[in-house]
């Protein structure tokens, strides 16, 4: 069974920063890791998950949303099979529920719909106040 495990949420204060980290195990997916599409998405409540960042496998592309152009970036190992959101010059805006998600099920170029990913892991908090 496939799992995507984040981890590195918590408080933190506006300007701040914080990393997190998924790692997957389990499952094809694992195997096929470096192959795959990984991608950062964060939610609030009422509200549509949003997309972040991706990390494609084959071609190796980077995409972010405008929202956190040249405050985050994505990384990832694939020989420890995890992705990474590296989040600076954190806002109150940014306060949300992060996921991230691997594994597409589409073609082409659908990393930025949460649709295209088929393993998600259970999220994990980040808040941004003073």
């Amino acid at each position: 069974q496939v799992q995507l495990v984040e981890s590195g949420g918590g408080w933190v204060q506006p300007g701040g920063s914080l990393t997190l980290s998924c790692t997957a195990s389990g499952g094809i997916f694992k195997n096929s890791f470096s192959e795959s599409t990984m991608g950062w998405f964060r939610q609030v409540p009422g509200k549509e998950r949003e997309f972040l960042a991706a990390f494609t496998g084959r071609t190796s592309a980077i995409y972010y949303a405008d929202s956190v152009r040249g405050r985050f970036t994505i990384s990832r190992d694939n020989v420890k099979t995890a992705v990474y959101l590296q989040m600076n010059n954190l806002k109150p805006g940014d306060t949300a529920i992060y996921y991230c998600a691997g594994g597409s099920r589409f073609s082409g170029d659908y990393w930025h719909r949460p649709d295209n990913y088929i393993h998600w892991g259970q999220g994990t908090q980040v808040t941004v106040s003073s």
